[in-house]
């Protein structure tokens, strides 16, 4: 190994340390005002391990504010549109990947050109719509809309070209027709695509604020981004903004913990399926 890849090595992975520092230290400074105690709060000097630790920033949220019902409505909403995206998603993904038919290429370009639509261009007339279904503040108007995502079709449809066509081929032979081949031949190969899927629509749904900012209305389905920013602004006085400082840290640190977990526990099958997904087209 020569000396000139031995340098670069060292400032690649000197690089990648100062990015982490960067990424991981707000996070850190998060957690760590969380537990401080309101006197250590509002003060020139930094420290980065509170020098008492206290819960009672916690035992404020969890007191005066409902964010276990927050939580509880993020987590039903994240969980049910995740499932319902891994379900359409699939059968999408297939069809385009396997099924032959007319238009099926330019069918999978319009699709993907919605990627270059933002959502505040949908904003209102999804507003318009579920105003006049009767939808608002429910369930259905957080999870109806990410039901489905370009991203996953995407994916799902990149995997499903890579599963050699013999597999099906076996299946038609056995019997099989397209409904039983995608479930019961092609689904279970695609664990590593669908746990991808599975992690970006969880992560995206649980961190969404802005349409369920303006759909709802009430704690009974206010998820738990929006419940947060409820109490995230500062109100007068030193000793009233040191608690807002205190309790703000620990209702975005009880809102990051989830999906942080999340990702952790399935972060090896997230890469894996990522990388298996390819460019094949």
């Amino acid at each position: 190994m020569t000396i000139g890849k031995v340098v670069g090595g060292a400032l690649w992975y000197a690089l990648l340390i100062v990015v982490v520092v960067l990424a991981l230290g707000p996070v850190v400074w998060m957690v760590s005002t969380s537990l401080k105690p309101e006197v250590q709060i509002m003060t020139t000097e930094i420290h980065w391990i509170p020098q008492t630790f206290t819960l009672e920033n916690f035992q404020a949220v969890l007191a005066r504010h409902n964010i276990l019902r927050w939580t509880f409505n993020s987590l039903l909403v994240a969980s049910v549109a995740t499932l319902l995206v891994l379900i359409l998603d699939s059968l999408a993904g297939y069809a385009l990947a396997r099924m032959e038919f007319y238009g099926r290429d330019s069918l999978f370009i319009l699709i993907l050109s919605m990627l270059f639509v933002p959502l505040q261009i949908t904003v209102v007339p999804l507003f318009l719509l579920f105003s006049k279904m009767g939808l608002t503040d429910t369930y259905w108007a957080l999870i109806l809309p990410v039901g489905a995502n370009v991203t996953g079709v995407f994916l799902m449809r990149q995997f499903f070209l890579t599963i050699p066509g013999e597999l099906e081929d076996a299946a038609r032979v056995d019997g099989a027709n397209d409904f039983q081949i995608w479930w019961r031949v092609v689904m279970p190969l695609a664990k590593p695509a669908l746990t991808a899927v599975t992690i970006i629509t969880f992560l995206s749904t649980w961190n969404s604020f802005f349409w369920p900012l303006i759909v709802t209305r009430t704690d009974a389905v206010r998820t738990l981004p929006v419940g947060v920013a409820q109490f995230m602004s500062l109100r007068p006085g030193m000793a009233q903004a040191a608690q807002a400082f205190g309790q703000s840290m620990a209702g975005a640190t009880m809102a990051a913990l989830p999906p942080i977990i999340f990702f952790l526990l399935l972060q090896r099958y997230f890469i894996e399926g990522i990388s298996m997904t390819g460019m094949k087209g």
